[in-house]
């Protein structure tokens, strides 16, 4: 119980003193954790009561964490980037929003390698760059 307050403690920290770029890379990991775990529900026996209860939450989980991803995107700045990068996302929720209801696991593994596709390509450029330039360059483009 202890260790789980603490483990709390040190994510709130972890948020607060993060850089814009580091926090979207901590919403893409998010992402990607609460996909593994619906992957990993869907392999459940049936017999698991709580594994589509454990699919649907992680899915909306997802799906709210590249809501905020695709809210972040300066459609101004970004230009035809953050156009492409919007309908991404778009494609991205309606594979999850599929997975849910058919409760098939090929959506998701689909997502999931987009989505650390981007999520790696995304840590390459902040670890080339200074954070604070990266996020200049591509102007709130997440």
């Amino acid at each position: 119980m202890v260790a789980n307050g603490y483990a709390r403690t040190y994510r709130a920290n972890a948020v607060l003193t993060a850089s814009p770029g580091q926090l979207v890379l901590m919403l893409y990991d998010g992402a990607l954790k609460a996909l593994a775990l619906a992957r990993e529900a869907l392999g459940r026996p049936a017999e698991d009561v709580r594994r589509i209860e454990v699919v649907n939450q992680q899915l909306q989980k997802a799906q709210a964490i590249l809501a905020e991803l695709q809210g972040g995107l300066n459609m101004e700045a970004g230009g035809e980037f953050a156009r492409t990068m919007s309908r991404l996302y778009d494609y991205h929720n309606r594979r999850l929003i599929e997975a849910n209801i058919r409760k098939q696991v090929e959506p998701i593994i689909e997502v999931e390698r987009l989505v650390r596709e981007l999520r790696d390509a995304w840590a390459e450029m902040l670890n080339k760059h200074d954070d604070s330039v990266a996020i200049e360059r591509v102007r709130g483009v997440a």
